[in-house]
């Protein structure tokens, strides 16, 4: 039984290193079991601790699923080294299983209490100490890669607040534009947001934890900021094809792409050229109803609802069914144009602020001071 036990060690110990390199070192959208085992198991244990299955309740359980996922990964990786190099002593030694299991943690944990002068058995304990540091300091250095790309993401969501509010929604955008007469920042918006959707593509594959990261506010999202910006671009294009920015076209090309590439290393299925008049999720009544909203804010629409239809559903069909399954999938905001969720919820409408400019005449002057 001895080889047994040396080559259950060691499978163990290769299997820990590939998932170690997969998720911290290579800079590649790789798929991690570990990481997808360690998000749907907790996922779900902290559905449980949400009562009511409000989304209030669960936005407050799910801050937490970054961190346990990050702590448990750690342990995982450590646990793994640990009962391989304790089956590997096993193997090679006449120690006992608990004797091999506590002279592996002496040597991961680099404390020595438990090595000896066996020449045969020094090869495997070097090698366990210096797997403990290792592991450790590549978790340490991970977590500001995280916290940078967090930062960049949750900058440009927290900016979008204002044009979108709270929810977003991609014909607030475009609405509260007009409204204000700021329709001429649109196309810096759009630019910032493709260049975020390409961070997001990049960062988001590479280092999957990152999608379990939630917003500081409840009702932010960067997958509902993202699907609201590309909404509003697409709405955009297909109303007022002859004035919409060249900056539309180039934020719904990265916004895609990068959902697309998320997709790809979280291994879900999408359908990578679908046709224009593949069905969606989203009705004609739905845009109709967000056209009039837009027209009315004072958006100067060269198309009809019907008209610009399907133009609005040809860009659509390209990132509606991967957003709806990452909104799903994070327990995101169950905002307008969003889709379903797992829990029982009605879509939540943007706040709009009101409006509180001073009626014509002359200002109030302020009081005077004595």
């Amino acid at each position: 039984m001895k080889w047994i036990s040396g080559l259950a060690g060691g499978l163990l110990l290769v299997l820990v290193l590939a998932s170690i390199l997969r998720t911290l070192v290579v800079p590649r959208g790789l798929y991690s079991s570990l990481v997808i085992r360690w998000w749907r198991g907790l996922r779900l244990l902290l559905r449980l601790t949400a009562p009511g299955g409000r989304y209030d309740s669960i936005d407050r359980a799910q801050t937490w699923l970054a961190p346990l996922m990050l702590v448990g990964m750690l342990a995982s990786w450590l646990g793994g080294a640990l009962l391989g190099f304790g089956l590997l002593l096993h193997a090679l030694s006449s120690l006992t299983w608990t004797q091999s299991v506590r002279e592996a943690g002496s040597s991961l944990f680099t404390l020595g209490f438990a090595s000896g002068d066996r020449l045969h058995l020094s090869v495997v304990d070097f090698l366990a100490a210096a797997t403990g540091p290792v592991v450790i300091a590549l978790q340490i250095a991970y977590l500001p890669t995280l916290y940078a790309a967090y930062n960049r993401r949750e900058l440009e969501v927290t900016l979008l607040q204002s044009r979108a509010g709270e929810p977003a929604w991609g014909p607030e955008i475009l609405a509260r534009q007009w409204l204000v007469d700021t329709e001429t920042a649109l196309p810096e918006l759009y630019r910032s947001w493709e260049r975020l959707a390409s961070d997001i593509g990049e960062s988001h594959s590479t280092y999957p934890v990152l999608l379990a990261f939630r917003s500081p506010r409840p009702y932010r999202s960067w997958i509902v900021g993202l699907v609201s910006v590309m909404d509003a671009a697409a709405l955009q294009l297909s109303l007022t094809p002859g004035s919409a920015p060249p900056e539309a076209r180039l934020v719904l090309r990265a916004g895609f792409t990068a959902l697309r590439d998320i997709a790809r290393s979280l291994r879900f299925e999408y359908d990578a050229d679908p046709a224009p008049d593949t069905p969606i999720q989203l009705s004609f009544a739905e845009f109709e109803a967000a056209v009039s909203m837009v027209r009315a804010a004072g958006f100067p629409a060269e198309r009809t609802a019907r008209q610009a239809w399907p133009h609005f559903h040809g860009w659509r069909v390209n990132y509606e069914a991967i957003a709806y399954e990452l909104c799903r999938r994070g327990d995101a905001v169950p905002a307008l144009w969003t889709g379903t969720r797992d829990f029982a919820t009605t879509p939540v409408p943007p706040a709009r602020p009101v409006d509180r400019r001073p009626a014509d005449g002359e200002a109030a002057l302020p009081p005077a001071t004595p």
